[in-house]
């Protein structure tokens, strides 16, 4: 017994196309400048937009692919491609943090002569592009709910932090010749870069490992269903998420014998789910009733 709903996430794509085309122009533009200057931290941030590309690229697939609609194979359609797509960005994000890391412990080392005036130019560029990318997908409103869309708003908020440092770097280089401010300057950039990267793979994580969602106590929703007068013992109850703002509630729920005959099942089955949908924000919920002692039965797996 369950309740049908729309499940269709907002579309993004037109925004992520937008952002995806500014951030090759950028890339493209910080390439030439990390060339030109010789600086790493342009390098770096250039490497960070490369994988912003590509991340943004699956972000824009995922995206389309997510609206498909269900069908036998794929009963929730695609929308588990939207937390995939955000945990293979994690993945990239991480992996440039670690070639910054390196590249930038060995140049503190050895410091490379760098242009800060080339460098400059090309930090303020990069900034300006990375401003117009997160204003245009922070006016996406709800869409950032969307894990998709969280981790591609991550990456462009990431590479405008990432070009604050280059320019700061290319100020002390200018102003000071301290070559070692752009190894420095790469490592803030990797400072920025790998915490909220690891936050957002711990939320993927979560949720493909079909945990309860984050702030829904699992012992307040047994307590909430047991509260009803007919309700007499609630078991197999698991909560999960297919998707960001997509969670879903399955339970066995003992009720009394005589609901069996009187008609009752129907209208407890609406304020059961009424409930779950206005105290736990659960709209998808499938519950099973059945008479004592049929658990006695079932295979003993689930709480």
């Amino acid at each position: 017994m369950g309740q049908g709903h729309s499940h269709a996430p907002p579309d993004s794509r037109r925004r992520l196309a937008v952002v995806l085309a500014l951030t090759v122009t950028v890339l493209v533009v910080e390439v030439v400048g990390a060339v030109v200057s010789g600086s790493l931290a342009l390098l770096a941030d250039a490497a960070h937009m490369l994988t912003d590309v590509a991340g943004l690229s699956m972000a824009l697939v995922v995206a389309a692919i997510v609206r498909r609609p269900p069908s036998d194979t794929h009963t929730w359609g695609l929308r588990r491609a939207e937390v995939l797509g955000a945990a293979a960005q994690a993945t990239l994000l991480l992996a440039v943090g670690g070639f910054v890391l390196v590249e930038a412990v060995r140049r503190l080392d050895e410091p490379v002569e760098v242009t800060g005036s080339a460098m400059l130019v090309f930090g303020v560029v990069g900034l300006l592009g990375n401003v117009v990318g997160m204003t245009i997908l922070a006016a996406g409103g709800r869409e950032h709910h969307d894990l998709n869309m969280r981790a591609a708003y991550l990456e462009v908020v990431a590479d405008a932090l990432g070009s604050v440092a280059v320019i700061v770097a290319a100020v002390l280089v200018a102003t000071t010749g301290w070559d070692r401010a752009d190894p420095v300057a790469s490592l803030v950039i990797v400072a920025l870069i790998v915490p909220r990267t690891l936050h957002l793979l711990r939320e993927t994580t979560h949720v493909l490992l079909e945990a309860t969602p984050r702030g829904l106590a699992l012992a307040d929703v047994r307590a909430r269903l047991l509260a009803h007068d007919h309700v007499r013992e609630v078991h197999d109850l698991h909560v999960s998420s297919v998707a960001t703002g997509l969670p879903t509630l399955t339970a066995h729920l003992v009720v009394d014998d005589s609901c069996f005959h009187d008609g009752h099942l129907a209208t407890l089955l609406d304020q059961l789910q009424a409930a779950l949908a206005d105290d736990f924000d659960v709209a998808h919920s499938t519950l099973q009733f059945e008479r004592a002692g049929h658990a006695a039965h079932e295979h003993d797996l689930h709480p």
